[in-house]
């Protein structure tokens, strides 16, 4: 998972605006969002220390790559997945995504 994937779900976990966060870890607004939509993929320890100290975590944990779960998957994939994520599409959402794509693959034979 990546970092800034990770920081928005323990702040969103936390109850934490993205104002909040920046105003309590004393990391701007714009870069925290860099971070979160994966702009800025490798943020300073400097600041995952911040963030986690804020988040009530450590950085190891921001850093922990256990990807386990999407291991050997093409990263343009889960970055599209970590978007629709972002997005607030939820699993039934996506999941009728795919049925409709189906259906009209179906259509198309």
């Amino acid at each position: 998972m990546l970092v800034g994937v990770k920081v928005k779900k323990i702040r969103l976990k936390r109850g934490y605006s993205i104002n909040e966060l920046s105003d309590r870890s004393g990391v701007s607004k714009s870069y925290l969002s860099y971070i979160e939509r994966g702009i800025q993929k490798n943020p300073s320890l400097q600041v995952l220390t911040k963030l986690a100290n804020t988040l009530d975590t450590n950085v190891e944990d921001l850093l922990d790559n256990n990807n386990t779960a999407i291991d050997g998957i093409d990263e343009d994939w889960v970055s599209l997945v970590e978007k629709a994520i972002e997005d607030g599409i939820t699993k039934e959402e996506f999941a009728g995504i795919l049925e409709y794509v189906k259906f009209k693959k179906r259509q198309e034979d």
